[in-house]
């Protein structure tokens, strides 16, 4: 399995790839990370530099055919998953964390803690809220995958706007680099949504949404690897 972390996993956010990556090995899962990982093409077709997002996903073909492609990005996924096929004529075998978490607990592949042998046990006080990105919610339609992960840990006290009523965090599009006040704003307003429903700890699994809502909210934001990893271990994902 080739763990394509993306850029800004990779450049800004480091304990979201290395919390993937401990699980993984917890999970006993054969896997690699590119030593010269570029981007996936997705920053320049939202941006509209199509053309130079063409040819980096072209480049990005010699290594991504014929592998089986674990992302962290929410907006990675859906460049690899769709604008590969629309663009390139090629689908590309892509799996969302999200979606690779839940079959791991499914399986029970992670149900043994690897570090004190302790099984799983829900905590029934803790309740989080949790965010769905634009790219990997209302585009995919992946909303139950992360909130099944969520609820073998803890419980979910929901936002009012969840699923295909979610709000956008303001980080995608290019908006947060070139329209800054406006993606404060918009990540102000869901943060303070996320803060409304008395939880402490807002997970999302978009390394944009984190970024953006993290600058913008006084609750802990984790990402879903950043969250699991804490339960499984019990340790400090930044050190």
């Amino acid at each position: 399995m080739l763990y394509f972390r993306g850029c800004t996993t990779r450049e800004k956010l480091n304990t979201i790839s290395d919390s993937t990556e401990k699980i993984l090995k917890l999970a006993k899962i054969d896997f690699y990370s590119l030593k010269n990982e570029g981007c996936c093409g997705s920053v320049l077709l939202r941006t509209g530099s199509t053309e130079e997002g063409k040819e980096q996903m072209e480049n990005n073909l010699k290594i991504f055919k014929d592998k089986q492609i674990l992302v962290s990005c929410a907006g990675c996924y859906k460049t690899l998953k769709h604008d590969y096929k629309e663009i390139l004529d090629v689908e590309l075998d892509v799996i969302h964390i999200s979606q690779l978490l839940k079959e791991l607990l499914n399986n029970q592949k992670l149900s043994d803690n690897q570090i004190n042998n302790n099984v799983i046990q829900k905590d029934e006080v803790t309740y989080v809220t949790f965010h769905d990105s634009c790219h990997l919610g209302r585009h995919f339609e992946i909303y139950d995958a992360p909130r099944e992960v969520i609820n073998y840990f803890s419980n979910i006290q929901e936002m009012n706007n969840i699923k295909e009523d979610s709000k956008c965090c303001g980080s995608g599009g290019g908006v947060k680099s070139a329209f800054p006040d406006i993606s404060k704003s918009i990540a102000t307003l869901r943060a303070k949504e996320a803060e409304a429903t008395g939880c402490d700890i807002l997970i999302t699994s978009c390394p944009f949404c984190k970024l953006n809502l993290d600058e913008n909210s006084s609750l802990e934001v984790l990402d879903l690897t950043e969250f699991v990893l804490k339960r499984l271990v019990k340790e400090d994902i930044n050190e």
